[in-house]
């Protein structure tokens, strides 16, 4: 049984038509001819999460996960404007989300009608393309909508990724229905271009990189890629080039450098000009190291090419001179053959200073007191290997971005906008169709913000959250500026008094804690034990002005 609605039947005949069959409902009268359509066909995988907030961001993570659109579904008025914040994310992220959200009819907008606001352009600065279907049925507007639908979804995988919004204003009767198949719908497809680089253009690249004696590769937020992997390898070899990276970027090959923040501390007690690149090559998405990005824009690269299939103008270290509009992968297998033998001075002394810091970074977390550093450098080396990590904003992907992990894990985090308002429901989605281990690493308050995650059927048994319970929000007092408020204890830290155990009960999850570091290995062991089949959350309490003290010191202990 579908609905009677012709536009809706169109819409869900072409959604399925391109293979996009994953959507995450959240309840609601309006969009009632979308939910029994979508549910009435028997094409459609249907999920129900009912916060509008939690459940754009859980279709975030499942459209990572799945690596294609993911459809999310709504009622009129507030509902669709809690989609705001993951849409905004998913933006940032290239991530497609395809939002459907019901609405009054347009002669009902501003006329004290129930559950009615003006949501025409509601998402406009972070979606791709829009569209607004018209209220009748007729020939002509079907083929109109038909056609403007196509340009949506082809829309959201093309180029570059994104968000697109289709608004369906619906007339009242809303539960009629038909016992019918849907409709076949003219479908418009489109081809991916082939980006590779013209002749004289390669040659003028590979003339500068031999010319050159110090190049930089700065590999950013990106999903896991062995054969992007073996041709950064591979280039690095041939030329000397170094490649930097955080954990984001998921690259685990050992000649990359990764101890970004504080092989930044230790640079600069010495002579920054020798670490500063004559070409920087950046690709991928955001980095989270301050610290790299104000060294790079205080020492400037000779020249900064960009990678960007979508003509991306980045100029993120001010110095950008050139978009190559291309991916990672054309342009390092198209430049290996053409460069000449490398010069490897000065990967030389990029490694050597990692190998420094390190060290000095494993001596200092080694004697230092149980704190939000030494928790998380444990919790790297305890994650089974060939799991997922998800990190939560503020203080873990900063901390995680500074331990040592084990080896094939793979990393994720809301980086497109970094807020705390989701990383938890991202991840549950993600780990909803994933066959491994997922763990969440995040925040007292952003676990509380996202508390809402858990509130849904589809909470796997692989889902493992890892809280660190610091009190409030401890990154406040990391970073100059809010520790010296007046303002700061209740304004900016937020001291939080609650404990994570009546989430665990309310939603039904184990709970684990630990209060020091003999309880956290305990803990850790049990929360990761293979007879471990129930998800699990494991609560870990650190003092914040301990955290402070040993967050900064470390950075003071690797300039000697």
């Amino acid at each position: 049984m579908i609905s009677t609605k012709k536009h809706v039947q169109q819409l869900a005949a072409l959604l399925h038509q391109k293979g996009i069959n994953d959507v995450i409902i959240s309840p609601g009268s309006r969009n009632g001819p979308m939910i029994n359509t979508f549910v009435g066909s028997g094409l459609f995988n249907c999920r129900n999460v009912v916060d509008e907030r939690s459940a754009a961001y859980f279709a975030m993570g499942l459209a990572q996960a799945l690596k294609k659109p993911v459809v999310i579904v709504c009622s009129s008025g507030t509902a669709t404007l809690n989609y705001a914040p993951a849409i905004a994310e998913a933006f940032y992220l290239n991530i497609p989300l395809i939002v459907i959200t019901a609405d009054r009819p347009e002669y009902w907008i501003n006329q004290l009608e129930n559950q009615c606001i003006n949501q025409k352009g509601i998402y406009s600065n972070f979606v791709k393309k829009e569209y607004n279907l018209p209220l009748e049925e007729s020939e002509t507007e079907l083929w109109q909508a038909a056609r403007e639908i196509n340009e949506c979804l082809n829309a959201a995988v093309s180029g570059k990724p994104a968000p697109v919004h289709i608004n369906v204003p619906l007339e009242e009767p809303l539960h009629d229905l038909l016992d019918e198949e849907l409709p076949i719908i003219k479908a418009i497809d489109t081809k991916k271009s082939v980006l590779e680089i013209d002749k004289a253009s390669l040659n003028k690249f590979a003339a500068e990189l031999n010319a050159s004696k110090k190049i930089l590769i700065l590999a950013g937020q990106q999903n896991p890629d062995l054969e992007l992997e073996k041709l950064l390898a591979a280039f690095t070899e041939k030329t000397g080039a170094l490649v930097l990276k955080e954990h984001l970027a998921n690259l685990t090959d050992e000649s990359f450098c990764g101890s970004i923040d504080t092989m930044m501390a230790a640079i600069l007690e010495e002579v920054p000009a020798d670490f500063q690149p004559d070409i920087l090559i950046s690709f991928g998405g955001h980095f989270v190291s301050k610290a790299l990005k104000q060294f790079l824009r205080k020492n400037k690269a000779g020249q900064h090419w960009h990678l960007s299939p979508a003509n991306d103008h980045y100029d993120t270290y001010q110095s950008l001179t050139e978009v190559v509009q291309t991916d990672a992968k054309t342009f390092f297998s198209q430049l290996i053959p053409e460069v000449s033998d490398k010069n490897t001075a000065y990967l030389q002394r990029w490694t050597t200073k990692e190998n420094e810091v390190n060290q000095l970074r494993d001596k200092y977390i080694s004697d230092s007191r149980f704190s939000d550093l030494k928790v998380i450098a444990e919790v790297g080396q305890y994650v089974p290997e060939n799991s997922v990590v998800h990190l939560g904003n503020s203080s873990p992907v900063r901390y995680a971005l500074i331990a040592d992990w084990t080896t094939n894990t793979t990393f994720l985090s809301n980086r497109g906008t970094s807020g705390i308002d989701g990383p938890m429901s991202t991840a549950v989605g993600y780990a909803s169709v994933s066959e491994k281990i997922n763990t969440v690493l995040i925040g007292d308050l952003s676990f509380f913000y996202d508390s809402n995650a858990l509130w849904n059927n589809y909470i796997g048994d692989n889902l493992r959250v890892i809280v660190i319970n610091n009190g409030g929000g401890n990154i406040f007092s990391l970073i100059k500026g809010p520790g010296e408020s007046p303002a700061f204890n209740k304004h900016f830290y937020a001291e939080n008094k609650f404990k994570a155990l009546g989430i665990a009960q309310t939603f039904g999850l184990d709970y684990l804690s630990a209060e020091n570091e003999t309880e956290l290995k305990n803990s850790l062991a049990e929360l990761y034990s293979p007879t471990r089949k129930k998800p699990t959350i494991l609560e870990v309490f650190t003092d914040a002005e301990v955290n402070t003290k040993t967050f900064r010191g470390l950075f003071k202990f690797v300039k000697q």
